[in-house]
């Protein structure tokens, strides 16, 4: 699967999960390595690095970017091999909203 198929398919399963959350696609061209989405719900938000599988290669500063906004608030690289994973700890990191 490719990241372009597995995007949509994961924003829809967010829409889903949180109802009148806002999501965002982020322009990597601006600033280089940030996260491809950002998910605002309530008061919280969150940033997912979206990859096609575990083994997908990583861009040189998307390690810093995932850190950094993962100490803000929450951020993952997310891929189908631990979209479950990830999911469910973004609840409750959205958790009481």
């Amino acid at each position: 699967m490719l990241e372009r198929d597995y995007q949509p398919k994961l924003i829809e399963k967010l829409e889903a999960m949180f109802p009148g959350c806002l999501i965002l696609k982020n322009d990597t061209s601006y600033l280089q390595g940030i996260p491809d989405l950002s998910i605002f719900y309530g008061k919280h938000w969150a940033m997912l690095e979206v990859k096609a599988g575990a083994k997908s290669r990583v861009q040189v500063n998307q390690p810093y970017y995932v850190e950094l906004t993962n100490s803000m608030s929450f951020a993952a690289f997310i891929y189908p091999e631990n979209e479950e994973e990830v999911l469910d700890a973004l609840r409750e990191a959205f958790q009481g909203v």
